[in-house]
């Protein structure tokens, strides 16, 4: 079964719109599908229409403080949900503030980008690194999209500014209260592993976390065998997406075959809170 229900657009860091993505899972034949931008959920919204014999559910993937990297993927909510949508324009808010700092820190190290000039490449006014780094490559300041981040752009780096995020239970418990699910997204880039791991699994799990992305486009089949456990272990639902970002991340394609038995929990939800929202 073709499925993805990890994907990015426009709105946040993805380089297709949410129309062009809509086209892209009709093209692939991809049965199941979620748009999960990061933070924000004006890209689901802008969806126009569902292809035939495709269900689709609505999604977001929240940033949660945490040492490295943490984020929580939220499905089946109510997009209209107030405290949802207030909350999530907070994070944006705060990212866009964020973004006109960087631009005066560029400056000051030489470096000429306008605000226009990233919202234009951005396609709306949702900026964020990646977005700067492509900017960087085209104006000849790097000569890639890598050293772009590793010179300038990534943690430690000099034009890095963090962005705000909510603690953990707090991402869950927005969730819960749009009438959505919590799922711990790619566990791998914790960068914690063994007992360590397990153990971030059960603080989530103690602030009512509900599933776990098994299926990833970069785990390992040791990883996917060790999530699986995990799943097992605390009653968590096995999920499954390829974090499809177009263009800035070449790498991972849209769509993953996952066999259907392995996320038939999922996938009744799926049906179950099937969204035909579009705005």
């Amino acid at each position: 079964m073709i499925i993805d229900f990890h994907t990015h657009t426009t709105a946040s860091d993805g380089t297709l719109t949410p129309g062009q993505l809509v086209d892209e899972i009709k093209n692939h034949t991809i049965k199941y599908f979620s748009i999960t931008d990061h933070d924000t959920i004006d890209g689901l919204k802008a969806v126009q229409h569902i292809p035939k014999g495709t269900t689709f559910i609505t999604g977001v993937e929240i940033s949660a403080e945490f040492p490295k990297t943490l984020h929580i993927l939220g499905y089946g909510f109510d997009p209209l949900h107030s405290e949802l949508n207030d909350s999530l324009n907070q994070l944006q808010t705060f990212r866009k503030n964020r973004n006109a700092k960087m631009l005066q820190k560029m400056e000051n190290l030489g470096f000429t980008i306008t605000m226009e000039e990233l919202i234009k490449e951005a396609g709306s006014d949702l900026v964020g690194r990646p977005h700067f780094a492509n900017l960087f490559l085209r104006k000849g300041y790097v000569n890639s999209y890598q050293e772009a981040f590793d010179k300038y752009l990534k943690k430690g780096a000099p034009l890095y500014m963090n962005k705000k995020r909510f603690e953990p239970d707090k991402a869950i418990e927005l969730i819960h209260k749009a009438g959505g699910i919590a799922v711990m997204a790619h566990p791998y880039q914790t960068k914690l592993e063994g007992a360590a791991l397990e153990n971030l699994v059960k603080e989530l799990v103690s602030y009512g976390l509900d599933g776990i992305e098994v299926f990833y486009s970069q785990h390992t089949p040791e990883q996917v065998r060790q999530y699986k456990d995990f799943a097992a272990k605390y009653g968590l639902i096995a999920t499954a997406g390829s974090d499809f970002h177009g263009a800035n991340k070449p790498d991972i394609p849209l769509g993953m075959s996952v066999p259907e038995e392995e996320i038939a929990d999922f996938l009744t939800y799926v049906r179950e809170k099937a969204s035909d929202f579009c705005g």
